[in-house]
């Protein structure tokens, strides 16, 4: 039984350090994933505006050409910001808004319960933009590179050092 238990132990332990060295692939991989999907889907409606506005006028949201341009450009920007990983927190917010719009005005009519709302593709983006906005964008971002260059000293940024710094450094 000792054996047994001693097995488990070390079992569990290596799934933790293989989970720790993988810590990177998840938010890269909802990053990247979702980054993209925004991307692609605000370039292709900033380049057909009027077919966006008709569509949004057919679901009868108010000024239907200001919203097409506002959705096009937040799904282009913001996707595009998290595809290289800046501003990362910041930018799933009008990516969240958006899609819950979507759910609300487009798609609610295929929503009977929990279980239609949770299976819509719109839903699992808002899920991964929340894991995003909650996380941040891990370790392979700009974020995490600006918060990296943020934490060490001046000295080792490449600035100049001073008259009386160097006195300090000898």
């Amino acid at each position: 039984m000792n054996r047994i238990v001693t097995f488990v132990g070390t079992l569990a332990g290596l799934a933790e350090r293989v989970g720790n060295a993988l810590r990177w692939v998840a938010p890269t991989l909802a990053r990247l994933t979702v980054g993209l999907v925004f991307f692609q889907s605000g370039w292709g409606k900033l380049h057909d505006l009027a077919k966006v506005t008709n569509y949004f006028t057919d679901l009868g949201l108010p000024a239907p050409a200001f919203q097409a341009r506002l959705v096009s450009t937040s799904e282009l920007v913001c996707g595009g910001l998290l595809l290289v990983g800046l501003a990362t927190r910041f930018a799933t917010v009008p990516l969240i808004i958006t899609m819950c719009v979507a759910i609300r005005t487009a798609l609610w009519d295929q929503v009977d319960g929990l279980g239609n709302l949770v299976g819509l593709t719109e839903f699992a983006y808002i899920a991964l933009l929340v894991f995003l906005g909650t996380h941040g964008a891990g370790p392979l971002s700009l974020d995490a590179l600006i918060a990296r260059a943020a934490r060490r000293p001046a000295g080792d940024r490449g600035l100049p050092v001073t008259h009386a710094t160097s006195r300090v450094l000898g």
